[in-house]
């Protein structure tokens, strides 16, 4: 049996999927998704159905929408039965916990993956690589792109594309201290156009050009952060974008592409904690 919430909602066994269809129901079963093995409170299921303008049914309505869960997945082979789903979705004290094993969350994969790939940073890049190139591939486009989120369940996607996009980053750090800048200009591209005012994006993608002999093309990268951050947030880039505009400007050795013999080659100026985004 799988749950899956990066991309759509699915509840799997043997190829089928069990997912509730009506939208109220599965906006539930995915805030218990995301808390899985902990108690979520009727008060917090409620605040995600409905905000801050509950109906005076809502207790009733919730309690229904949980029968209706259980109903819909006993039909589960693995589960077969409204006693064996009442053991799956359990009602505890002030709330509601769906008991699923770790390995049957994709997100809980997902994070396993990046913390084996974040261990090996540094010191086995193409290791790292793989790792978290296997977590990236885990998702199926935005989490829970079919599911209309409430004020909670937004919290916990923020907070899961902020973890994602740091995973991508890293990853490409990885991939950049292996001398696999040409392999990257497609992916840096289409992240800046993504991410337009995201500065440690764009000092990636300035260095994969530079390295790959496309220096007019790097200093045209932080043309356009300068304008976008100015013309959206009234910003300058950071001290550590204008050191590598000028690195790149000065052709400056220190950037340049990894040898065998300095294969971890490198300045400050791709630090997480220097980056600046929006």
């Amino acid at each position: 049996m799988e749950f899956s919430v990066l991309g759509s909602l699915r509840v799997r066994e043997n190829g089928h999927d069990y997912a509730p269809t009506a939208p109220k129901q599965r906006q539930l079963l995915a805030l218990l998704v995301f808390n899985a093995n902990q108690v979520v409170t009727v008060g917090t299921c409620i605040e995600e159905l409905w905000g801050e303008s509950p109906p005076d049914t809502g207790l009733s309505t919730l309690q229904s929408y949980v029968l209706q869960l259980r109903r819909i997945l006993k039909r589960v082979p693995r589960i077969g039965s409204l006693k064996a789903a009442r053991e799956l979705l359990q009602t505890r004290d002030g709330g509601y916990l769906l008991a699923v094993r770790p390995e049957e969350l994709d997100v809980n994969l997902f994070h396993d993956l990046v913390r084996q790939g974040r261990a090996e940073l540094g010191k086995n890049d193409a290791v790292a690589s793989e790792l978290l190139s296997t977590a990236l591939g885990l998702w199926e486009g935005s989490a829970l792109s079919d599911v209309q989120a409430g004020p909670v369940l937004r919290i916990h996607l923020a907070g899961l594309e902020e973890t994602r996009i740091s995973v991508q980053e890293q990853r490409i750090d990885a991939d950049l201290r292996l001398g696999r800048h040409h392999d990257l200009l497609g992916e840096l591209s289409a992240l800046c156009a993504l991410y337009p005012t995201h500065e440690n994006l764009h000092a990636q993608f300035m260095l994969a050009l530079s390295r790959s002999g496309r220096r007019t093309q790097a200093l045209e990268v932080v043309q356009r952060l300068r304008r976008m951050l100015g013309d959206e947030l009234g910003l300058e880039p950071s001290p550590r974008m204008n050191r590598l505009h000028q690195a790149v400007l000065a052709c400056d050795p220190v950037i340049d592409a990894p040898t065998r013999t300095a294969p971890l080659l490198s300045l400050d100026l791709l630090a997480h904690s220097g980056a600046r985004s929006a």
